[in-house]
């Protein structure tokens, strides 16, 4: 009776959140106030909090409780601890793999479509094949480390060592299920990043800019905690790095992360960049300005997806405006012949294709290469990216 237990809690919890705040931050909070959960007793309950999620938009018809069914049969229906929640009649059937469950279902809910999933179908970027794109919010994702140059050997010995099962994807990237606690493994940030794989990907448009003759003024203007500054770092080497934040406590992270990344000179300060700049801020200029601006995060949201959930097609619009407003402000500190790296962590062309339009347009930059990331093939995040210059 125990996992009857567990989807009792599951649903009562889903029935009183109401995506006001991430879903890991409610459930920390339930936890804390329901101290007689026990660690398994959590895995196991926000294992089907996430399972309801993941379903996104489909089957919003349906009442929580049986939403809840359908989403841990085809999740975690091989589970055989989980089949006292069950209709009956989906267990006469084989059942062993996602498809077979799918199949299941849909014979129960014709209406149970992968696109029904993610609908938002005509706002997505171009070449994102819908279907595959929707289905991947069905998977669990990954988890990549970028390995800093030269800490190969190192990171794979102790990889081995500890006897951490891992997936090398190319010279500076590796895969991770979820689950491992790699931060008591290795020296996170010294020798590797956490940094998803389409994140890392960022470094192709980065080989683009010329960077061999000087050192160059680099500008991250929406730094949150510094991941993109240390790609730049170790790809760039010499750069005079300066890096900017709406957010004072995310600034303080990103001071502890460099301290044990070994950066050390670099500039800081505290700014909300779709506001006209100060007098002294005006006065710089830069030959890279990193605009990694907010988003709808709508390529992350297989690892959040009760944003999905609760998203309006509204919204995009509003990132929109806010992303224009951004370029507005630092585009006028770009040097001549100076670069603008754009980068997004949606799927959607609104914040993607047409932004990049809307600045070509509207200031006196030259389009080099922009590229989609489509993470969701091998359960990584999608991420869309522009390298534009100056004339």
């Amino acid at each position: 009776m125990r996992y009857q237990s567990y989807f009792n809690t599951a649903l009562n919890i889903i029935n009183a959140y109401h995506g006001e705040m991430p879903l890991a931050h409610f459930l920390k909070q339930y936890f804390a106030q329901h101290k007689k959960h026990g660690s398994s007793d959590r895995k196991m309950i926000t294992k089907a909090c996430y399972a309801f999620y993941r379903l996104g938009k489909a089957m919003c018809d349906l009442n929580n409780e049986t939403r809840l069914k359908v989403a841990l049969f085809l999740l975690w229906g091989h589970e055989q601890e989980w089949q006292i929640v069950f209709q009956e009649n989906w267990l006469q059937q084989e059942y062993d793999t996602l498809a077979k469950r799918w199949k299941i279902l849909q014979t129960a809910f014709p209406n149970l479509q992968y696109n029904a999933i993610f609908p938002l179908q005509s706002a997505l970027s171009e070449h994102i094949y819908s279907t595959d794109f929707s289905g991947a919010f069905l998977l669990q994702p990954k988890v990549f480390l970028r390995i800093r140059p030269g800490k190969e050997n190192e990171i794979i010995a102790i990889l081995q060592q500890q006897k951490v099962p891992y997936t090398q994807l190319n010279k500076t990237c590796i895969a991770l299920e979820q689950g491992i606690k790699i931060e008591n493994i290795l020296p996170l940030n010294k020798i590797c990043v956490i940094q998803d794989y389409s994140s890392q990907r960022i470094g192709e448009l980065l080989q683009c800019i010329p960077h061999d003759s000087k050192s160059l003024a680099v500008w991250d203007c929406c730094a949150a905690s510094g991941g993109k500054s240390i790609l730049v770092k170790d790809t760039l080497n010499a750069i005079q790095l300066t890096v900017s934040d709406i957010r004072q406590s995310i600034l303080h992270n990103l001071q502890q992360r460099f301290a044990v990344a070994g950066i050390k000179d670099y500039d800081l300060f505290l700014a909300d960049v779709s506001k006209p700049l100060t007098p002294a801020l005006k006065n710089r200029y830069y030959d890279l300005i990193i605009a990694d601006v907010p988003c709808s995060g709508s390529g992350t949201w297989s690892r959040t997806p009760e944003q999905l959930y609760f998203f309006s097609e509204q919204q995009i619009e509003e990132y929109a405006r806010l992303q224009q407003k951004i370029v507005q402000q630092v585009i006028p500190q770009l040097k001549p012949g100076g670069f603008l790296l754009y980068i997004t962590c949606s799927v959607f062309k609104k914040e993607n294709e047409e932004m990049v339009q809307y600045i070509l347009k509207n200031f006196p930059l030259s389009l080099m290469k922009q590229q989609l990331m489509e993470g969701y093939q091998m359960q990584a995040d999608t991420m869309f990216a522009a390298l534009l210059q100056r004339n």
